[in-house]
């Protein structure tokens, strides 16, 4: 991970720029490449920031087996999608006048190695693939013998790009198998004011891990936060459609996916 400091600030005419990147390394022939560099439009005020596992993807978090197989070997076009994500977040890109092209950063538990299999995934679930997905860095070293922690990891990336897009307010989506409602509550609290909004998909929830939620709702609402808990695509699309985030076109297209998706499930 490196940080390159640019002669000339890039333009604000379309939203994605090719960088060719030389890397020199010592004693060796010097190595090139191109990078996709991502610029929203300066009338961009809301960015997303969206877990992956159990939330845009099933994964089954739950049963560490089970995941382990969708993770590493399940193949990109087997994998599923739950109903009405790409129309959401395709429309949450857009915003309510359809040209906001809002960033969208995706955040998963899973290591790098993964990375170009989510990128299939996205593509054939036609879910807009970002700019960015951060994965977690699952290396071995004396520094770090063991990966680091999936809240850890989260956090401070989600850290990470509240100071980047510093005049952004963020709407963060995740799951309640894992972690995910506590971590953002964190980040509430350390930074108030910049997160609008919290989609939390209901993934099999205990009555005890209810009442934890139901608590912890009530906490981020004093603090001016809705933390919306769901099953449904179609009720986190009302929720953006009632805060101006989506226009209520797109709110019939998620309807319209979820419909389609459930329709061609088998009996």
């Amino acid at each position: 991970s490196v940080h390159l400091p640019l002669d000339e600030p890039l333009e604000h005419q379309g939203q994605w720029h090719t960088a060719r990147i030389t890397a020199c390394p010592p004693k060796q022939p010097p190595v090139e490449g191109e990078a996709q560099v991502y610029l929203p439009p300066i009338s961009t005020r809301l960015g997303v920031i969206s877990d992956i596992d159990d939330t845009v993807m099933y994964t089954g978090v739950a049963n560490k087996l089970k995941m382990l197989y969708r993770l590493f070997i399940e193949s990109a076009e087997r994998r599923t999608a739950f109903p009405g994500v790409a129309a959401l977040y395709q429309a949450l890109h857009e915003g309510d006048d359809g040209q906001q092209q809002r960033p969208l950063l995706y955040v998963s538990r899973g290591p790098w190695s993964i990375y170009e299999m989510l990128e299939v995934f996205f593509q054939h679930n036609r879910i807009p693939v970002g700019p960015i997905l951060f994965l977690r860095e699952w290396g071995l070293t004396l520094q770090r013998p063991l990966p680091r922690r999936s809240e850890d990891h989260k956090q401070a990336l989600i850290e990470k790009m509240l100071g980047l897009y510093d005049e952004m307010q963020f709407l963060l989506i995740g799951d309640s198998g894992q972690h995910d409602p506590e971590v953002y509550a964190e980040v509430v609290r350390r930074y108030p004011g910049r997160i609008c909004a919290i989609y939390i998909r209901q993934i099999g929830d205990s009555d005890s891990r209810k009442a934890e939620l139901d608590q912890l709702g009530e906490e981020l609402a004093a603090l001016g936060c809705v933390m919306l808990l769901s099953t449904d695509s179609l009720d986190m699309a009302h929720h953006a459609h009632a805060n101006g985030y989506i226009d209520a076109a797109s709110v019939e297209m998620v309807r319209a996916e979820i419909e389609h998706q459930l329709a061609d499930e088998p009996a």
